[in-house]
This record gives C-alpha cells, sequence and structure tokens, in this order.
C-alpha cells in the first residue's frame, strides 16, 4: 500500500503492518499491560510488628476494670500498626512479544484509517525558536501531537520544548499508550521505515 507523504512523493509501505484489522481485545490488553507497569507500587504502611513499641503488656489481665491489653503496637492503639497494611508490589503484567506485535499492528494500521498519522520527509526548521516550531506545526495542521524522527533534530527539541502538547519521540521508543493518546503522530519517512522493519 502506499501513504502520502507530505511536500512530497507517496511511499510504499507493508500491509501487514499499516492495513491490518483492528483488535479491540489485544490493544486493550496491552495499553493496559503497559499502564500497569508504569505504576511504581512502593505504597508501604506499617503493620503492628514493623512500629515501634514496647512488647510488654500494658497492664495486668484482671482486676483493673479495663479491657485486656497485650500489646500498645495494635492497631486500636494511637501509634500502632495498620490493620491491613498496604506492602510495595509489583503491578507488572505479562504480554509475550507476538502479542504486542499485534497491537502495535493494529494501532498503527487504526491511526492510518482515522488519517491520524502524518509521514514528512523530514524535520526541518530555520532555528529553534518555539514560534518557528509553532508555526511549523501549524502548517502540517497539527497542535496536539508526538514526533517521530531517526535523528532527533536540536532545533526541534528546543522549540518544541516549551509546547505542553507536543512529544517528541525516537522509533525504538514508541509505545501503545502514546499512539493512542495523542490526536496525531508525525512520523519521518526514515523512522517509518524502521517501524516497519520492526513490526513486520
Amino acid at each position: 500500500m502506499e501513504l502520502k507523504v507530505i511536500k512530497g512523493t507517496k511511499i510504499e509501505v507493508s500491509e501487514a503492518v499499516f492495513a491490518a484489522e483492528f483488535n479491540e481485545s489485544v490493544v486493550h490488553q496491552v495499553v493496559t499491560a503497559h499502564k500497569a507497569g508504569a505504576r511504581q507500587g512502593t505504597k508501604k504502611q506499617k503493620t503492628r510488628s514493623d512500629v515501634s513499641g514496647s512488647t510488654a503488656k500494658p497492664w495486668k489481665q484482671k482486676g483493673t476494670g479495663r479491657a485486656r491489653a497485650g500489646t500498645r503496637t495494635g492497631p486500636i492503639w494511637r501509634g500502632g500498626g495498620v490493620t491491613f497494611a498496604a506492602k510495595p508490589r509489583d503491578y507488572t503484567q505479562k504480554v509475550n512479544r507476538k502479542m504486542y506485535k499485534n497491537a502495535m499492528r493494529s494501532i498503527l494500521s487504526e491511526l492510518v484509517r482515522q488519517e491520524r498519522l502524518i509521514v514528512i520527509k523530514e524535520v526541518s526548521l530555520a532555528d529553534h525558536k518555539t514560534k518557528t516550531c509553532k508555526a511549523w506545526l501549524a502548517d502540517l495542521g497539527v497542535d496536539y501531537a508526538m514526533i517521530i524522527t531517526h535523528d532527533v533534530d536540536k532545533n526541534l527539541l528546543l522549540g518544541a520544548g516549551n509546547l505542553p502538547h507536543v512529544a517528541i519521540t525516537e522509533p525504538r521508543h514508541i509505545d501503545p499508550v502514546s499512539l493512542v493518546h495523542f490526536d496525531k503522530v508525525v512520523v519521518t519517512k526514515d523512522a517509518l521505515k524502521i517501524i516497519e522493519e520492526a513490526y513486520a
């Protein structure tokens, strides 16, 4: 199949990567797994064995008129441990390579069908000013976008630094969440070929 290149000729790409059938269940599973893997899972609370406190019995068992107590580190006491304390955990979900590639092909194909994938010949900015970068993006008709380029241009990196809705990445660093998240995905011809080879 062919994809139109902005201000250039058309480029031939693989139908297996850019014209695949959309598999919603696989995409959902991979996106969910990617988000879960980004969670730190470092939350921790102290149980009655973790808090600092004496192990001595606060008062004798009988004769005081008070409820019996064996420790001051119990959850009913001020400064005591938490009953069902949170512990550090790993939220990682296993996704095999075949499933991940299938999901990425589905996402890339859907971007093409929805006309959200914009192919350009190369990134060419006269200077590193934000105004110049903004004008270049406006010329492409994009505002909220991810730019994928093989060789990250210094002018682009500096010019887009102050634009909150623009992300710049390399082909090897793309992920399913970012591709789904951004309204438009701008990719250079060289980067597109690398992506095609990676998910063919």
